[in-house]
């Protein structure tokens, strides 16, 4: 995964501040937003965790800090569920100039209710899911205990939570009141919903899900989180949730499929115009990609086609010599082959002060975990002289190249 930091402003005018998880050797199919739960962050593990999964099958996410948290500008006292609600969508407009609009959302806790109520407003949209979310983000009252009746009585109160002291004003409580997740959730208009929640969550009970549930339309799904916690601080736990996400919204958002070639030959490689040097190779029934660096134009998603040839080296040597070593009965428990291609001056060249004298070189070091003598060592060398491609490479070879 590839993340940057990502600022942009809100319909206010504050600054907002984000992280970009991208994909590593691929340009995102689709863009995801997260929502972090109360008062967390953008870097909170769950959040992290579920978005390295879901960039890891190809999203782009896109995770931010709400107004007054984390690294965005702005007094979180002045902040409520609503402008939480502003803050995704203006985060959808961000995406959408920037990159591309996304088509999921994803919340976790009260971000999980923001992200219910944003997706009506965001029309790319199309799937969204929600983690241990409330169906009426007022039940984040009882959190405060008798710090809601100082906050309704003095209209603020320092409230400490996970920690850290917040402070919250009256038309919080206010603003609340008039959110319904049931009724949102009604409102999807054909936006697929799915719900995760744990039976054994304390802070929101799973009768939570239950209400959420029922009042969505179809198409809509559940995933049970048995044995987990409200804030999923397990980092297993939130990458499974990230790749359930990534399955099961290919159902309902445009993912697509992995290009088919067809060849008669052992290895086809295929190149689109607008795609730089990214190259989709087919060899045999498996497919990679190759690539240049960035430095070059490439776009550095795959391998350059002289490190899968010096992979193709590597790869060959080291077979040869276990395949040896086994029918000799010798027991080698690891072979690192460590190959690079560069060019350079041959061996015993008696002109070396003309660049027409360097000649393609692979510089091989092979590494063994096995108890040898020296008589057994040198003979491993001779060995790797004899692999296939090492001879390929050595022998005169021809290429023949017609237009098909």
């Amino acid at each position: 995964m590839k993340s940057s930091k990502i600022t942009f402003t809100n319909a206010k005018g504050v600054r907002l501040s984000g992280r970009l998880d991208m994909p590593l050797h691929q340009d995102p199919h689709n863009f995801a937003i997260f929502a972090h739960c109360f008062t967390c962050t953008k870097d909170f593990s769950a959040v992290r965790n579920v978005s390295k999964a879901l960039a890891s099958e190809g999203f782009g996410v896109l995770r931010i800090d709400f107004t007054g948290l984390g690294d965005s500008d702005g007094d979180f006292a002045d902040t409520n569920f609503s402008s939480n609600v502003e803050d995704l969508v203006q985060a959808a407009d961000f995406l959408s100039r920037e990159y591309k609009a996304p088509t999921l959302l994803v919340g976790h806790s009260l971000g999980g209710a923001a992200a219910i109520f944003a997706a009506s407003e965001i029309p790319t949209i199309e799937a969204l899911a929600t983690i241990g979310a409330p169906s009426s983000p007022v039940h984040l009252r009882k959190q405060f205990g008798s710090k809601a009746e100082e906050i309704e009585k003095d209209g603020a109160a320092t409230v400490r939570l996970a920690g850290r002291d917040f402070t919250f004003k009256k038309q919080f409580f206010e603003d609340l009141q008039n959110q319904s997740c049931e009724a949102a959730a009604g409102k999807l208009d054909g936006k697929a919903l799915l719900i995760f929640h744990s039976p054994q969550d304390a802070t929101v009970s799973i009768k939570n899900a239950e209400e959420i549930y029922h009042a969505a339309k179809h198409p809509k799904s559940f995933v049970t989180l048995d044995g987990t916690e409200h804030l999923l601080i397990d980092k297993k736990s939130a990458s499974y949730v990230g790749k359930v996400i990534a399955g099961w919204a290919a159902r309902y958002i445009d993912v697509p499929s992995e290009e088919v070639i067809s060849t008669s030959h052992q290895v086809v490689a295929s190149l689109d115009d607008e795609d730089n040097f990214t190259t989709l190779l087919k060899l045999g029934n498996h497919y990679l990609k190759a690539d240049e660096p960035l430095r070059v134009g490439g776009n550095d998603y795959g391998p350059t086609p002289y490190e899968l040839l010096a992979g193709s080296l590597s790869a060959c040597t080291a077979m040869t010599i276990q395949m040896y070593a086994k029918r000799k009965g010798w027991k080698i428990e690891n072979i690192e082959v460590h190959t690079t291609y560069s060019k350079t001056y041959a061996e015993d060249c008696q002109n070396c002060d003309s660049d027409t004298d360097k000649i393609d070189t692979f510089n091989r070091e092979i590494k063994l975990t096995a108890d040898f003598d020296e008589k057994q060592l040198q003979r491993i060398l001779q060995i790797a002289d004899k692999c296939p491609v090492h001879k390929t490479l050595n022998n005169e070879t021809q290429i023949l190249t017609k237009i098909i």
